[in-house]
């Protein structure tokens, strides 16, 4: 009984109307929309919602900007909403007349939870042809027009103590760490999850473009098939006058995954993303000792951080603790 990954994203933004084409053409399925509110339903069940920031339908949140201003995360039964909620009565909570729990975190971003049925998606990646081994014989390959994502992968907040935010959500919500990049963030998977991460919670004092010390909104990750259909909407987004990527595509090295983010008018970037790691428990937590080569293996545009190549240096953790510089070198 857990976590199984988000429900809802619920963004404050300036212009209703501005971020609802946007995620329209990013190719999120729009199921609502008035003057003061946006409804996206992806295939797996989840929604995007967009109201003005100034909505009083949303929470208060200490987070600066526009973007994501709550997070419900879907848990796969009654029973264990109702052992959740029960750990956190000290978190501001409040329940919804939909059974929906309310509260918010020690680093004061509101969130929920909900009972949350995941419809299953059906992705069927191409196979890869390479010399020497061919998998895919006289078949061409899918060709798409733009992109479609099915499901949100991830989302992402640069929090002023990362750690503390690490460890409310691994003891009150039963998250666990799937890797730490020394001093700049920590990745973590839901309890009911094979995603390599769910959340990710950057350090907001990193040395880091963007970077101020406060709580901000930084970016949702969009899940689709293939590095093809990841083009197939970033050459959409261009072709609607939208503004492209910085880093253009790229692949982390952290999890594997392939990487396109586009500025978004709702606040932070929207990202494509896929071919990422899949893991459980059985997965080993690993140190990033620098930290930036954790980021990528590789960008289409090198940004200057990226110029000289990092180590490549990490270390297996043997507990989820988050380790210090120099400890144990």
């Amino acid at each position: 009984m857990a976590i199984t990954g988000i429900e809802s994203l619920v963004y404050g933004v300036d212009d209703v109307a501005l971020a609802i084409r946007f995620f329209e053409d990013f190719g999120l399925p729009l199921v609502e929309r008035s003057e003061t509110l946006g409804r996206f339903q992806l295939d797996e069940g989840s929604s995007i919602i967009i109201r003005h920031r100034s909505d009083p339908a949303l929470p208060a949140t200490a987070m600066e900007g526009i973007g994501v201003r709550e997070v419900i995360w879907g848990v796969d039964t009654p029973q264990a909403l109702e052992t959740l909620a029960a750990g956190l009565v000290d978190c501001d909570v409040r329940r919804d007349a939909d059974g929906t729990v309310r509260f918010r975190t020690s680093f004061g971003l509101p969130m929920g939870l909900r009972p949350f049925a995941r419809k299953p998606v059906v992705y069927a990646p191409d196979p890869v042809n390479a010399p020497g081994r061919v998998n895919r014989l006289n078949q061409h390959r899918k060709w798409r027009e733009r992109a479609r994502p099915k499901v949100i992968s991830h989302v992402v907040f640069a929090v002023p103590d990362h750690e503390a935010g690490f460890a409310f959500m691994r003891d009150r919500l039963g998250f666990r760490l799937s890797d730490s990049q020394r001093g700049f963030g920590m990745y973590l998977r839901c309890g009911g999850s094979n995603n390599h991460h769910n959340l990710l919670l950057l350090n907001a004092s990193a040395p880091f473009p963007g970077m101020d010390g406060k709580l901000r909104f930084h970016h949702a990750n969009f899940g689709v098939e293939d590095i093809d259909e990841i083009m197939a909407g970033a050459n959409h987004m261009e072709r609607r006058g939208w503004e492209h990527s910085h880093f253009g595509l790229g692949r982390h090295r952290i999890d594997s995954a392939l990487f396109y983010y586009l500025p978004c008018p709702a606040g932070g970037e929207a990202e494509y993303g896929a071919d990422a790691d899949y893991v459980d428990d059985n997965w080993v937590p690993r140190d990033w000792q620098e930290p930036l080569f954790a980021f990528a293996h590789f960008v289409h545009n090198l940004p200057p951080f990226l110029q000289q190549p990092p180590a490549w240096k990490f270390r297996y953790m043997t507990d989820e603790a988050p380790r210090v510089s120099g400890d144990g070198e």
